[in-house]
């Protein structure tokens, strides 16, 4: 288990603060991250990788010559923000454009793309480019749906090198896409891992039994067998593996033998010795192979094999030298260090943070909007507290068939945007402003899927609601919550039976509509919409999930609901706590309408 850590909440934080302290000469923290201690020289193509932490050396130990250029670093198994990705692509990027990569799970998609956009609004051209090498994760035919694991530092490699290189921006992307084209991983698990904080492993195995096709977020096998010799698992990877040869390739390949966290070298070495002989025996010369740890999940028992199915560029760029705090290979003339790197980084990212304040400057609000602000942040308060209750629970659903961390990242949300709430509230917002600043703050500060959904919500519902109506009615705040949900599905692309948070929230949405076009005043009309919220959430345990990091478990999760229903409709409730105490108290005007 993980036993060594101060405050689980700030692990990551901790971690990284003490890595930059060893590395200060190689690399310079950047909010979000880290950066390269050397700027990106001119012509240079930027190459920014990043996901969630646990998984060391990815992301942060490969930033450096011939690799990545920069490393966004998100909390335990979280997606950065938005916010963390625009800050280490804007701190890195020189003047040839910047390509992010990561792996394609749903909360790095939605992040990572919002900073591409945002990049590319400033003039920064910006490419992303996910990763697909789990072969367990989907079939063949749904490839582009496939996890991103191992086979990460493979892209990464081959992008890095090739920026390094002089490629051009379209080549870099070219032959990133390329280079995961051409891998294909399977990995087992032999034992769970534990959170920072966690008494329990996010999943076990059977003694004598061992997981096949895992993830490397705490996610368990999509399927179980018995633990073989090591010869035997040995075939086993190279079987599932080479099953999968891309048409047209020949026979020069390099492979990754990657321990996720507990396996010693030693096994690995044991496991390798047959790798490398049943290659040989299938024709191929394996070229400049690795085994150890390359991407890990905290410390998760088990290991993957990679194959890389080469041509003579992916050769040579998986081959050429690169020297980073986690991996070397051949020899790179050093550089000087920039010594006003980090300062030039913090400038950049003050003028920047300096933009996005004047954006969401706080507008002063009508007596009605204020009134309404008021009640908002009252409710945020009261969620806040409830995710803090639930959020062992919340784990524990989520640690079904994902990775364990939608109670923590749900705290980490509510939190920020109750203090943000407050700050806009005392500089005398309007309610626009002060669940903007909510949503804002809870997408920067949580990450990962359930940050950017919960972020947008906020905004959407905030936008409706104004900072300039002299009065908000009950069919306004009815109006409001369905833009939230509009701005869910729009981004998030989530349909009612996918088994995600859509379907508590639609459900919800549609009944506080009907209650208040109906006359009941929005108090009693939102608390029976709750009602049907938690019937709803309850519900998803019958559905099989259909999009995000469930999907690969689909059979595992069904008896279990949804953990992002499940906080939604406690979200709902907690709310309605918060306006049936105002109607009680006789304070039904606060806001500013007849509610």
């Amino acid at each position: 288990m993980t036993r060594l850590y101060d405050d689980p909440s700030t692990f990551a934080d901790d971690m990284l603060a003490g890595f930059l302290d060893v590395h200060q000469n190689s690399v310079a923290g950047v909010p979000g991250g880290v950066v390269r201690a050397t700027e990106t020289p001119p012509g240079k193509v930027a190459v920014v990788v990043g996901g969630g932490s646990g998984h060391y050396p990815a992301f942060c130990g490969v930033v450096g010559p011939g690799f990545a250029d920069g490393a966004v670093v998100g909390n335990i198994f979280t997606s950065p923000s938005a916010q963390d990705a625009y800050s280490v692509g804007k701190a890195a990027a020189g003047d040839a454009g910047l390509l992010f990569s990561t792996g394609n799970y749903a909360g790095d998609v939605m992040n990572f793309t919002l900073a591409q956009q945002r990049l590319c609004q400033e003039g920064i051209d910006t490419r992303v480019v996910f990763v697909t090498d789990d072969i367990a994760s989907a079939p063949p035919s749904e490839a582009h749906t496939r996890r991103g694991i191992a086979g990460d530092f493979v892209v990464f490699k081959v992008a890095g090198a090739a920026a390094e290189a002089g490629y051009d921006l379209d080549a870099v992307e070219r032959v990133a896409r390329h280079a995961n084209d051409r891998t294909r991983t399977l990995g087992v698990a032999f034992g769970g891992c534990t959170m920072p904080g966690g008494a329990e492993p996010l999943f076990t195995v059977p003694p004598g039994r061992m997981g096949v096709g895992l993830g490397i977020h705490g996610e368990p096998g999509v399927g179980e067998d018995a633990l073989p010799r090591a010869a035997d698992l040995a075939r086993r990877l190279v079987s599932g593996v080479l099953a999968e040869k891309p048409a047209g390739s020949g026979n020069r390949v390099t492979a990754i033998l990657n321990g996720l966290g507990t396996t010693k070298y030693e096994e690995l070495f044991v496991v390798w010795r047959t790798v490398a002989a049943l290659l040989k025996d299938e024709g191929l010369q394996v070229v400049a192979p690795e085994v150890g740890e390359l991407v890990t999940s905290l410390d998760m028992a088990g290991c993957s094999l990679t194959v890389v199915f080469l041509d003579e560029e992916l050769e040579r760029l998986w081959c050429a030298p690169t020297d980073t705090p986690a991996y070397r290979r051949g020899r790179i003339e050093p550089r000087t260090a920039t010594p006003d790197r980090r300062t030039t980084s913090a400038q950049a990212l003050h003028t920047a943070s300096e933009r996005t304040e004047a954006a969401t400057a706080v507008k002063p609000g009508t007596p009605g909007s204020r009134a309404c602000a008021r009640v908002a942040a009252a409710g945020l308060e009261a969620v806040a507290a409830a995710m803090a209750e639930a959020e062992e629970e919340l784990g524990r659903i989520d640690a079904v068939a994902g990775d364990g961390d939608h109670g923590r990242g749900m705290v980490k949300g509510s939190s920020a945007a109750l203090t943000a709430a407050g700050d806009a509230l005392a500089a005398g917002a309007g309610a626009r402003s002060v669940l903007v600043a909510a949503g804002e703050a809870w997408a920067a500060r949580a990450g990962g899927t359930s940050g950017v959904l919960w972020g947008a919500a906020l905004c959407a519902i905030g936008e409706r609601l104004g900072d300039d109506r002299e009065e908000i009615a009950d069919a306004d705040v009815a109006e409001a919550v369905r833009a939230g949900l509009d701005a869910l599905q729009r981004l998030g692309g989530a349909r009612p039976g996918d088994k995600t948070m859509i379907d508590a929230y639609g459900p919800f949405a549609d009944t506080l509509a009907e209650r208040v076009g109906g006359g009941t005043e929005l108090a009693a009309a939102w608390r029976e919409a709750t009602e049907v919220c938690e019937a709803a959430a309850r519900a998803t345990a019958d559905l099989r999930p259909l999009i995000g990091r469930a999907r690969p478990l689909a059979e595992r999760s069904v008896g279990t609901p949804d953990a992002g229903a499940t906080s939604l409709a406690l979200c709902a409730r907690a709310v309605s706590g918060v306006l049936s105490l105002a109607t009680e108290s006789h304070d039904t005007k606060e806001l500013g309408g007849h509610a």
